[in-house]
Parts: structure tokens; sequence; C-alpha cells
């Protein structure tokens, strides 16, 4: 056990701590040269300026210390100024006297990075061994904090049974990069359970790994305060950490704060009843509206995806130049360089009765036919996935890894692959001016 010797914090006053994880600094974002007039800067700026807002958080907050809950790091640095620009913010700290508790997770894992081995860091920052669980003491806010880090990326033990029990008279926190027992979506490192985290007799778990802020329990708190700064469009809402305020030994409250700098979101449109493509995009032009009006100081990084049965679905999906051109004008006459449409997805439905056209004799008929089988067909979808496996491994590598990747031997996929073409294809067949010369 070691002492962190700062300023004597009376818990009568209450204590104040921030705790944080998955900062994944410098993560490459890879994928970003596919979108036209991406704001790269800003993005891969990111999670820098989430780190120096967390760091600033700490400082306006007084906190007693701050706690890092694993992947610090995304992987092996680039070069040492990721490591150097950490070092830089934990010095902020230093100065303001607050102590940083650090445990290594899958990605910044002892063997994983192994440049960070040779950066020395101020001597306010600990970090707690890979070899075995470590008590780490900080007397003058009367907290002891039980880790342990990553040895590898793949630590699959249940590191939190080795834990060792409260300490008596202290507020005791356990410090931990973990699934518990299993999140979508996250591979399956340090795997434990909420009995085991409960007998252990702690105050405060601070958890990391998992993306999506989440309180597995309040008795005692288990807080997975989600990363530090959304890095894609799966990662959607508010990004920050958690500010914890102890009163007479007691969690009192567990607030979120938002840190982020880019806030992903996923912006529905419903185009139903719409009569034409501009009206639709003065629906998705209120929609960002309002969504940027909600995150002001940051930059919007939406997704628009547009739903519902309308007329409309025709010119979307025949002329979707067009109608991204008009959307991201409307965009930025709304919120300038506020908003970055990241991606425009047209998912509406045409007003035909697709029922009706399955049952037409004629070769639209026959199509339609067609197309359903293929989509309610396990086999038949599993056989055009057989056939794409050569095509897939002659992709350019940008398009096939990262979120959002073309997997075309992915059975999912290839159904929504062709429920897009019934709703693309058939419209167009059946509004073609010599399908309505044959029936006249």
């Amino acid at each position: 056990m070691r002492i962190c010797d700062v300023r004597r914090v009376c818990y009568s006053r209450g204590v104040k701590f921030v705790h944080a994880a998955d900062l994944h600094i410098d993560s490459p974002l890879r994928g970003l040269d596919r979108y036209e007039g991406a704001p790269a800067a800003r993005l891969r700026a990111a999670t820098r300026r989430a780190l120096e807002n967390l760091v600033a958080l700490c400082i306006d907050e007084r906190a007693a210390f701050l706690l890092l809950a694993g992947d610090v790091f995304d992987g092996s640095w680039k070069d040492f100024s990721t490591g150097l620009f950490f070092a830089t913010q934990m010095t902020r700290l230093r100065e303001a006297n607050i102590p940083v508790v650090i445990v290594r997770g899958n990605h910044d894992a002892m063997s994983a990075i192994t440049k960070s081995l040779s950066l020395r860091l101020p001597d306010n920052v600990h970090e707690l061994s890979s070899k075995k669980a470590e008590t780490f003491e900080i007397a003058a806010a009367d907290t002891v904090i039980h880790g342990q880090s990553f040895p590898q990326k793949a630590t699959t033990d249940d590191l939190a049974a080795r834990y060792p029990d409260a300490v008596r008279g202290a507020f005791n926190v356990g410090l931990l990069h973990t699934c518990v027992e299993g999140r979508e979506g996250h591979d399956r490192y340090a795997p434990t359970s909420l009995e085991t985290m409960r007998a252990k007799g702690y105050d405060y778990w601070a958890l990391g790994h998992v993306h999506a802020r989440e309180v597995l329990s309040e008795d005692p708190w288990i807080v997975f305060p989600g990363n530090l700064q959304g890095r894609h469009a799966k990662e959607t809402g508010p990004k920050g950490a958690s500010l914890v305020t102890v009163e007479g030994g007691t969690v009192a409250s567990v607030e979120h704060r938002a840190l982020d700098v880019v806030r992903w979101e996923q912006v529905i449109v419903d185009a139903t009843g719409a009569s034409d493509a501009i009206e639709v995009v003065d629906r998705a032009r209120d929609a960002l509206q309002k969504r940027g009006a909600a995150c002001p100081d940051r930059l919007l990084a939406a997704r628009v995806i547009v739903t519902g049965t309308t007329r409309a679905s025709g010119a979307l999906r025949n002329d979707a130049d067009y109608f991204v051109a008009q959307l991201r004008a409307a965009a930025n006459d709304a919120l300038g360089d506020g908003v970055w449409l990241e991606k425009i997805l047209v998912q509406t439905r045409a007003t035909f009765d697709l029922a009706v056209v399955r049952e037409d004799a004629g070769a639209v008929g026959h199509l339609a036919r067609r197309l359903a089988t293929i989509k309610d067909d396990p086999a038949e979808l599993a056989a055009l996935a057989a056939s794409f496996a050569e095509l897939e491994k002659k992709l350019p590598s940008e398009l096939r890894e990262g979120e959002g990747a073309l997997v075309l031997t992915d059975v999912a996929m290839l159904r929504a692959i062709v429920e897009d073409v019934e709703q693309t294809l058939l419209p167009r067949l059946l509004e073609s001016p010599s399908r309505d010369g044959a029936q006249s």
C-alpha cells in the first residue's frame, strides 16, 4: 500500500473525485478519407480536446483524485507525441495537487504498448500493477483504491475475484477494466459478476471497457462512465466522465458530465406523407437544428436516416445525389461549421402495394416474386453470400474494414441490400413509359 501526500480534505465538507475510462487518445479513426468534406482535423483531435476538458473538470471541481479505468490509449503509438500529450495533461493535474490512479485495459495492456514503458509520467500518477491486485492509499481523502492492470490484451481471468477485501475505516474503490458478465459489442475481457464485486465490501466500483454509460448498481455504486469521446456513428449521445461526491464516507451523488467535443448522433427523419424531396429536406433541416441546439459549442456529427412511406421515395432513391446535395446545403445553412453529415441513408418505402405487384403475371411481378424468395429464404441468401465470397476478397481494404464495412458474405447485410433493390428498382419499373405503353 502506498500513500499519496496531497492536501488534507475533510469528509465533513465532502469529497469529490472523477471517474473516467476509455479515453483512446489519438484513436486513428480509420476511413475518414472516404468522406468528402469530412472535418478530419477536428475529428482526429477530438480525443485530445476531450482529455483537456477532463483535466479542466478535475481542476474546476477541486477533485480529490482522478481515476482512469483502462484504455487511456488506443493501442501502439504512431509516435511519442501521444504519450507526451498525456504526460502534459497529467502535469496540469500535478500542479493542482490532484493525484491520478490508472489501470491498463485491453487496448493499452503492458504487452500492447511497449513505448509507454519509457514514458516518464509526473509523480502524481500511479499505475496499478499488472502482476497482481494492488491497493493504493490516498490518505488525504481517507480513500483506498484497489485494482490491477491488464498484463496482455486477451486477459480473460476474473481479476476482481483476486482483489483484496475492503479496508475498514476508509472509503474503498475498486478500479477495474471489465466486460462484467458480458456486453454486446465488447470482448469478454476480465469477466466478473455483480455478486463478486459486492462481496468485496467496496463503496464504489469504477469500471471501464464498455463505451455506453451504465449504472449497474447503487448499493454499492458500480458504474461504467462510458468513453470520454465518441469515435464513430455507433457511439452516440453525450460522452464524458462521472463526478462522484462523497459525504460522511458514503456516496452522495454520481453525476455524468459531458466532456466530448464531437457529438455523434443518429437523426431519424420520418418522411411519411411527404409529397416531394424538398419537403423531406425541410423536415431533415428542422431535425438537425433541434439536435444541434441540444449540443452547443460542439461539432454535431450526424448520420441522417430517412424513413417512412412516401410518394417522394422514388425521387429520393433515383436522384440520390440531388437529395444529398440539397440536404447538405440545408444543414450548412442551418448550423454552419457546427454540423457534419457523416452519412445519409434513405430507407423509405414507396406507396405501391408490394403484395399486389408480386401477383402480377408480367416481368415485374416475376422479378418481385424472385426478390421476395431470395430475401425470405436462408438457403437462397447463403448461396448469394457464397457467390460473393471471391468478390469480397478483391474489395479495397477501406471498404472491408471499420464501422460500416461492406461485408458481402454477411447474410443480414445481403437481405438489406435485396430490400433496397425492391424499393428502388420496382417503383422505377412500374412507372416506366414502356410498361404504360404495354398496358394501354
